[in-house]
């Protein structure tokens, strides 16, 4: 990667894998995925161990940039620098944000889970973050602990921070325009996207919702 992406890359549908132990599956949803155009792609896979981590982030980082679609590491910083990638997203548990911006430079993207604690929003502005997410928007089966996040977060980080907001949790393309209403710039979206029946048509219909009528 030689440039920074620009800001208009992080507005839209935000696909993010599925915990699926089969790389050739997981590559040929991806490649589903990315040819409905989401603006971002992160890998994120809890059951992997160090090594499948590895071998399916490289696959799909080189399948992202074929298709010109930045590329997000969950969780796992040092992953993300090991192989290059467009960025890293990353949860409370996984370092200060300040030292990841660093370790990032000023090229990657850092995003932040903030669930829905205000004060890891300003402290992720605070620190260069490229955008914060909140979640869970509603119940979800990908994060069934997260305490629910209210829509007047979303309002309040677009009106006071200035930096995109993510929403996650829950997101089906029928809820979706409630957390667009609420400003959110990036829709962050699992099994809605990745479970469809056509995985690409699914991701062009989140890209409608995000285009001026």
């Amino acid at each position: 990667m030689t440039e920074r992406f620009p800001a208009h890359a992080l507005r839209g549908l935000y696909a993010v894998t599925p915990d699926e132990p089969d790389t050739g599956r997981l590559l040929a949803l991806a490649h589903a995925v990315l040819a409905g155009r989401p603006a971002l792609l992160q890998y994120r896979n809890k059951g992997a161990d160090a090594g499948l981590r590895r071998e399916q982030a490289l696959a799909l980082r080189d399948a992202c940039r074929a298709a010109s679609v930045p590329f997000i590491v969950n969780d796992d910083l040092a992953l993300a620098l090991a192989i290059d990638a467009d960025g890293a997203h990353l949860g409370r548990e996984d370092g200060p944000p300040a030292a990841a911006r660093g370790a990032l430079g000023p090229r990657r993207i850092l995003g932040l889970t903030c669930y829905a604690d205000w004060s890891r929003a300003t402290e992720g502005a605070a620190v260069g973050a490229d955008y914060i997410a909140f979640g869970a928007m509603f119940p979800s089966m990908t994060k069934p602990h997260a305490p629910p996040a209210p829509f007047a977060l979303v309002e309040r980080a677009k009106r006071e921070l200035g930096l995109p907001v993510a929403a996650i949790g829950g997101i089906t393309l029928e809820r979706a325009p409630q957390v667009l209403a609420a400003g959110a710039d990036l829709l962050a979206v699992v099994g809605d996207v990745f479970g469809a029946p056509d995985p690409a048509a699914r991701a062009r219909a989140y890209g409608t919702l995000f285009r001026a009528p």
